[in-house]
């Protein structure tokens, strides 16, 4: 049982960045500041399950971009990225979006933001966006409460939208 768990495990580390996730996970055991609960939260949180994406789930009940409704297949996306977040940013909900995995990654590796208005910005380098139906004229619907996060979200993210 646990083997194959494990195997999971190694898996998602495998095609998520695992080291940044591994060391983030390290960060969370070691810090002597955190109590037991919350480091449970934010462990929960940080390998996509538990009270963040729950959170996140309060507020979009779909896609905020393409109102895509199976929220099983859906990623509960920090737009301030975690470790630039404080434990507090990492658990809030207003730090984050619900979005399709193909929104997310591109979002995540920074080929797309948005503005506070929620008008998508593409990437120059991004060219193949509309084969991922990622286009230009998308939408998102952000509340006040988002605003401090994309604001931080460019010089906490290497968003390539902003590269020439």
């Amino acid at each position: 049982m646990y083997s194959a768990t494990l195997s999971q495990y190694a898996a998602y580390l495998a095609s998520n960045g695992g080291d940044d996730v591994q060391d983030d996970l390290e960060q969370i055991m070691g810090d002597l500041t955190t109590t037991p609960t919350e480091k449970t939260a934010l462990i929960k949180s940080r390998i996509g399950q538990g009270t963040f994406r729950d959170k996140v789930l309060l507020h979009w009940t779909c896609c905020a971009v393409t109102g895509f409704s199976d929220t099983s297949l859906l990623v509960a996306s920090h737009i301030k990225p975690w470790k630039n977040s404080t434990n507090s940013e990492r658990l809030d909900q207003w730090n984050g979006l619900l979005l399709s995995p193909n929104l997310d990654k591109a979002f995540d590796k920074g080929f797309i933001t948005f503005d506070t208005g929620g008008v998508i910005s593409l990437s120059p380098l991004f060219i193949e966006a509309d084969k991922l139906g990622i286009t230009s004229s998308m939408r998102i619907a952000l509340k006040p409460e988002h605003e401090k996060y994309m604001g931080t979200c460019r010089s906490g993210r290497p968003h390539l939208a902003d590269a020439n």
